[in-house]
C-alpha cells in the first residue's frame, strides 16, 4: 500500500536530515503543538491516556465531515520530545480521512527519530501511533 502524500512528505523530510537538524526540527515542532481545545478539558481522560508512554499524555480524536483530527494534552516543557513527535504526527494526519492515519507505517516513530539516540522512547511513541490507528479504525467502522 502506498503512503498518503502527507505521511510520505513527513518521512521524506526527516530522512533527509542529519542528527543536529533533527534535534532543531524537534524543538521547532514541540512549540507547534496546539494546546488542547477547551471542548475536551472536562472529558474523562481515562479512555484517552496512552499508558505505554512514560510521560502522561492524553490523545483525543475528533471526526468532522469525514475528516479525522487529533489533539493532545501534555506539558510540552516537561516532555518536548513527546510534544514534537505528536506535532509531527498530527501534521501528517489531521484534517485527513481516517484511512490516512491507518496507512501510517508501524515503524513511523523509528523512521522519524532514527539517529538521534531516543531509542528508549520508541515504544511509547509507537504506542501513540497505534492509538491513533485504533481511533481511525473505529472511525471507519462507525461509518459502515
Amino acid at each position: 500500500m502506498s503512503l498518503p502524500p502527507s505521511v510520505e512528505r513527513v518521512l521524506r523530510h526527516f530522512r533527509a536530515m542529519g542528527r543536529e537538524e533533527k534535534m532543531q526540527a524537534l524543538l521547532s515542532y514541540a512549540k507547534k503543538l496546539q494546546p488542547l481545545p477547551e471542548r475536551f478539558r472536562d472529558l474523562d481522560r481515562s479512555a484517552f491516556t496512552v499508558p505505554e508512554c512514560q510521560t502522561r499524555v492524553d490523545v483525543f480524536p475528533e471526526m468532522q465531515d469525514g475528516k479525522l483530527s487529533f489533539y493532545a494534552d501534555l506539558d510540552p516543557r516537561q516532555s518536548p520530545t513527546i510534544a514534537a513527535f505528536l506535532s509531527i504526527l498530527f501534521s501528517a494526519v489531521n484534517g485527513q480521512p481516517p484511512e490516512t492515519t491507518l496507512a501510517i507505517p508501524d515503524d513511523f516513530a523509528r523512521q522519524v527519530m532514527d539517529g538521534i539516540g531516543l531509542a528508549a522512547r520508541e515504544s511509547g511513541l509507537t504506542a501513540m501511533v497505534q492509538r491513533l490507528k485504533r481511533y481511525a479504525a473505529d472511525a471507519v467502522a462507525a461509518r459502515s
